[in-house]
């Protein structure tokens, strides 16, 4: 799929206004935030976001942002902390090459690094969901909705996981 060597690289003044451009398919337009509110998103949450351009070669080519140990529902459970994918953006261009593997992967790896256990991500339900997706790597559906969308989790601790996500 991926023929060269894709990387994640913090946002910059270089690469923001490439981010700030990047589209998904018009169809997928409902399903994700754009990148500039994600992006704002990350400076208002500061130390809780981790936001990254997925480069490849020197073209920007997607956009993917984690959680870090977040009080998930303070209401019930104040003490509750997670981590997870937060937004996911791959250009129309670029879909279907194994961009959105590359960086949910590099995700997963930056919270292991950080010693997370459990890996989250919500999602619009409907048509164009990026559902199968995330299942596709070895999430699974939870019984919680957060706002509208469906939330399912990945156990970072299972052996499998590498060979689930084929990417070696």
């Amino acid at each position: 799929m991926i023929d060269s060597t894709p990387r994640l690289v913090p946002v910059t003044p270089e690469n923001v206004d490439a981010l700030c451009a990047l589209r998904t398919h018009p169809h997928q337009e409902h399903l994700v935030s754009p990148v500039v509110k994600s992006l704002a998103e990350a400076y208002a949450h500061g130390a809780t976001a981790w936001p990254r351009a997925v480069v490849d070669g020197d073209e920007v080519v997607g956009f993917v942002m984690a959680f870090l140990d977040i009080v998930w529902n303070p209401a019930v459970d104040p003490e509750g902390r997670r981590s997870g994918l937060w937004r996911l953006t791959i250009s129309a261009d670029h879909q279907g090459k194994g961009y959105g593997r590359f960086a949910v992967r590099g995700v997963l790896d930056e919270l292991r690094r950080r010693g997370t256990t459990k890996a989250y991500v919500t999602f619009h339900p409907g048509e164009g969901t990026p559902e199968p997706f995330y299942l596709g790597l070895g999430f699974r559906l939870t019984d919680e909705l957060s706002g509208d969308q469906r939330v399912a989790v990945l156990d970072l601790d299972d052996g499998d996981l590498d060979r689930d996500l084929d990417l070696d």
